[in-house]
């Protein structure tokens, strides 16, 4: 019995997805009517193919030369053969023939890419959903690999401001582990055998010696517990709106993270709605790709807004995270009917202040992290010569 995918609306217009397993379609939607749904699509369930995860740039590659073979003339199933045969990444070749199979098999271009979602996001599924209704494809794949360009280039500012960080935290926790494991016992044996009495300083550098040479593997089992609780937690609901909320409120890399999830998002819906998506059905794929689950109720809450004759500019203004910059130009696209062209420009602006607020972070960074690298691992050396100078002046 084949399986099917639906979407519906209960009697509170609350909208909601599932599955049955029913013979027809007709089936599914009479079962939905008896159980007082309104039927808002209903489709046999696609099977996801299993192949390797498609980097974006790859991504990014195909959908251009997709998009020029398109505007050249060349039909689908000949631009889908020839991509298949030239594109350089396996998994991205092994899924590109198996969407020309289903093409050719009678499956819009839309519901092949859609069995795909290890390459093709519900965004890009949407958007060339909306091409091909539009007879615009060639259009909408050029805008697609702009898009994908753009969004991975603040992905990647937004990791790369990371990345200096963590590397200057490893070398830290690297050189106190190495001082307190094999520096410091010998240290330690030294004054054992001197007899003097030891300041608190260096007492308390011993003390941890001791506790990391003792317990070290009770501590990294701890850290690795503490790493997977924080983990299952953030998969909750309610933790990841948690972490999300708390990581938006960091100094210096909270106004990075807000300032790229304000780009994401008014970027990605003004390409869908550019592309002719609904505004409905853009907010809701704005919303799943995200990234941040503040951003993501919040969002919802404008797609509810709209869908109950309201603006889209008010619920993001209550929800904190979005300047009143942004949601003072959505307000006025909105009013004046050019809410994707405002959406773009906001979009383009929030970029350079990605740019801004990344140097900004790595400028700060940096001396920080040397700072406090400096005062540990000085400290530490300088607490152990403390008695040594003692006995040096006792000597004296």
């Amino acid at each position: 019995m084949p399986t099917f995918e639906y979407t519906a609306r209960t009697v509170t217009g609350q909208e909601t997805t599932g599955t049955l397993e029913l013979p027809s379609v007709d089936a599914v939607r009479e079962h939905l009517r008896r159980n007082r749904m309104m039927v808002v699509r209903v489709r046999v369930q696609q099977k996801k193919m299993r192949t390797g995860r498609v980097p974006t740039r790859d991504v990014v590659v195909f959908t251009r030369q997709f998009a020029t073979m398109i505007n050249a003339g060349l039909p689908l199933v000949q631009s889908l053969d020839i991509l298949a045969q030239q594109t350089e990444n396996k998994a991205l070749a092994t899924v590109t023939r198996q969407v020309l199979y289903d093409v050719e098999s009678g499956h819009t271009l839309a519901d092949a890419l859609d069995k795909h979602r290890n390459a093709f996001s519900a965004l890009y599924v949407n958007m060339v959903a909306a091409g091909e209704a539009g007879g615009i494809l060639d259009t909408i794949l050029l805008r697609l690999a702009t898009f994908l360009e753009k969004n991975d280039a603040i992905i990647r500012k937004v990791k790369g401001a990371m990345i200096y960080p963590g590397v200057i935290l490893s070398v830290a926790v690297i050189a106190v582990a190495v001082l307190l494991l094999f520096v410091i016992p010998t240290f330690e044996q030294m004054f054992s055998e001197a007899g003097v009495p030891l300041p608190a300083p260096t007492r308390f550098v011993i003390f941890l010696s001791q506790v990391l040479q003792n317990y070290w593997w009770a501590m990294l089992l701890g850290l690795l517990a503490l790493a997977f609780l924080v983990r299952q937690y953030y998969r909750t609901e309610s933790g990841k709106l948690v972490i999300d909320r708390t990581l938006l409120r960091l100094p210096v890399l909270g106004d990075v993270l807000r300032k790229s999830a304000v780009s994401r998002f008014t970027r990605t819906l003004g390409t869908l709605l550019s592309s002719g998506v609904s505004i409905l059905d853009g907010l809701e794929i704005t919303a799943r790709t995200a990234g941040n689950r503040v951003v993501h109720d919040a969002v919802m809450e404008s797609r509810g807004s709209i869908a109950g004759g309201e603006t889209v500019a008010a619920p993001l203004e209550k929800s904190g995270v979005f300047p009143p910059m942004v949601t003072s130009m959505i307000a006025v696209g909105e009013a004046t009917g050019g809410l994707d062209e405002m959406l773009t420009k906001i979009a383009d602006f929030y970029d350079e202040e990605v740019d801004a607020a990344v140097a900004a972070l790595l400028s700060l960074m940096e001396p920080v992290m040397i700072v406090v690298l400096g005062v540990i691992v000085g400290g530490m050396i300088v607490s152990m010569y403390l008695p040594i100078f003692d006995m040096v002046n006792v000597a004296a």
